[in-house]
């Protein structure tokens, strides 16, 4: 029985390790003034614009697509991120005060870090196959994700109506999925590429996990977490607790199971994502309870992903 718990605590560790020595090494690397604040932004902005759409766009192109896509996965990952995205608004009447800090709150508690953290967990578990997958069902899911982020914010930060338009061309602009259809593309059109531009493909894809983990790592601070660690703790919990629970569960009893629940585990596992900081930020919502959101479930989520991965795989259900 110990072996058992062992063996099990061994793999959930083996995932979720680097990445928390990832982070944690951004965090030392600060500290002691060999990266910093200009090193951060500027090599975000290259993982985001640059090698993430790379490396996504170089997995599709080696993908048999009609392997990967699979509508089941797709459908049961949006519809289950759009019951939690409806509880946490009818919950955010409840436990948020401050009506200005409801979009906030709803935002942090399912907007996930699927692009770096998603991936970066689906890569360590399943290899160049989760990558493939999991980069289908996060582009699907990131256009799931900037609709009810614009819809709750700008239900609660502005007196704006919805433009649906502007928002449809935001995001066909956004450069992660330019760079996943840009490789679909190429893969479904058969267009020949010389071996010089894969090898070039491969090296900017391979800066990218190893690169944003630190950034986040540095990015980390727990200077301001006074006011709104009540609010922040409760979006914590929906977000690396109650969300997974909820959209594993429906994937199990929709029947998936192996590497296509463990994808949607750890998709919803993810911690928070830090593009939902800049648009509050931009929209003058409450900044600090979004960046302590984003703090608190990063460090969360390096237990409870480890500890749902021991349960999955205790139940072989992964």
């Amino acid at each position: 029985m110990l072996t058992e718990f062992l063996s099990t605590l061994h793999f959930s560790f083996s995932v979720t390790g680097p990445i928390f020595m990832m982070v944690v090494l951004g965090g030392i690397l600060k500290k002691y003034g060999i990266i910093g604040k200009a090193f951060v932004d500027q090599a975000s902005i290259m993982v985001f614009k640059v090698s993430l759409p790379v490396m996504l766009g170089m997995s599709m192109i080696r993908t048999d697509i009609a392997t990967v896509f699979d509508p089941m996965t797709i459908a049961s990952a949006s519809l289950s991120t759009l019951l939690v995205f409806i509880l946490l608004t009818l919950t955010a009447n409840v436990f948020v005060k401050n009506p200005r800090d409801k979009g906030v709150y709803v935002q942090g508690a399912f907007r996930g870090n699927l692009a770096i953290v998603g991936l970066a967990l689906c890569v360590n578990l399943y290899g160049d196959a989760g990558i493939a997958k999991a980069s289908i069902v996060m582009s699907i899911l990131s256009l799931v994700y900037n609709v009810l982020a614009i819809y709750t914010l700008t239900s609660t930060l502005t007196d704006k109506k919805l433009n649906v338009f502007s928002m449809i061309v935001s995001m066909t602009k956004n450069p992660l999925i330019i760079g996943i259809m840009f490789g679909i593309s190429i893969n479904l059109l058969h267009v020949p590429i010389h071996p010089v531009i894969l090898q070039t493909g491969d090296y900017l894809a391979q800066l990218t996990l190893p690169v944003a983990l630190l950034c986040i790592g540095a990015s980390l601070s727990f200077n301001d977490m006074k006011d709104t660690k009540g609010v922040a703790s409760i979006a914590v919990i929906a977000k690396l607790v109650v969300s997974p629970i909820i959209i594993t569960y429906i994937a199990y009893l929709s029947g998936f199971s192996k590497m296509d629940l463990g994808i949607l585990f750890l998709m919803a596992s993810t911690p928070t994502a830090a593009a939902s900081y800049i648009m509050v930020k931009a929209m003058k919502g409450n900044e600090t309870l979004a960046a302590n959101i984003i703090v608190m479930s990063t460090v969360g989520s390096l237990f409870t992903v480890s500890i749902g991965l021991a349960i999955l795989k205790s139940f072989a259900l992964i």
